[in-house]
């Protein structure tokens, strides 16, 4: 078995027999690795974020959360090959990282046969082309609205001036080739939009601000009609 299909056989053992743990140890023989590659395992899908955490004790083990995880599913190989080809195009947006843990989920919540199909299906799926825009965006800026504290960042202009502010982050703006942080600035006392890949260096500081509504008329953007997402 490979490690891309231990993971998700992993994430089915755990939710089979959730709440009750499985220890490393009794994993490691299910799946005929090492105890020391099963923790490695577990961490890699916590860390894409899987709610799978560990309950100490002799009885112990790797506990899945049953009430945040999806059941198997009935997404056909090609629904599930179209989302991959509709995320890959999410590169350098403040959502690819979320983007992709979902899918994760997803194939994993598929039934097997499915999901090998799943597997072979995108395999013979080649993309002309670069994703979308080379320059990542920092994690702490693409989570900064959801975590909604205020942000100490090091900013350049488009002439290279460079200034350190604290922000309050309200929102987004996409475009085709760049994304664009909607925040308070507390230099400039006004709402500022912020170029993400012009942020050299961002820090997380423990300072909730009072809330400030993002208003339409606050993206009066000249570079077209703003469309406003919706999950509908």
């Amino acid at each position: 078995m490979n490690r891309t299909d231990r993971l998700y056989a992993l994430v089915e053992e755990l939710r089979a027999v959730a709440p009750r743990p499985r220890s490393a140890r009794w994993l490691a023989g299910r799946f005929e690795v090492s105890a020391r590659t099963v923790e490695r395992d577990i961490g890699a899908l916590q860390q894409s974020g899987v709610p799978i955490y560990a309950e100490p004790g002799r009885t112990g083990g790797y506990c899945l959360d049953k009430t945040r995880t999806l059941p198997p599913v009935n997404l056909t190989p090609g629904e599930a090959v179209a989302m991959a080809v509709a995320l890959h195009g999410m590169q350098g947006t403040p959502f690819r990282a979320a983007a992709g843990s979902a899918l994760r989920k997803l194939v994993a919540a598929m039934q097997a046969d499915d999901a090998a199909a799943a597997h072979d299906l995108a395999g013979r799926v080649h993309l002309l082309g670069g994703p979308g825009p080379a320059t990542p965006i920092p994690r702490p800026v693409s989570d900064a609205v959801a975590a909604r504290r205020v942000l100490r960042i090091r900013y350049g202009d488009r002439e290279g001036a460079a200034t350190t502010r604290e922000v309050e982050p309200l929102g987004y703006v996409g475009k085709e080739a760049h994304w664009y942080l909607v925040a308070w600035c507390r230099m400039r006392d006004a709402l500022r939009v912020f170029r993400t890949d012009r942020i050299t260096s961002v820090a997380v500081t423990a300072e909730v601000p009072a809330p400030r509504t993002l208003r339409r008329e606050d993206l009066d953007i000249p570079y077209g009609p703003v469309h406003q997402l919706t999950l509908g």
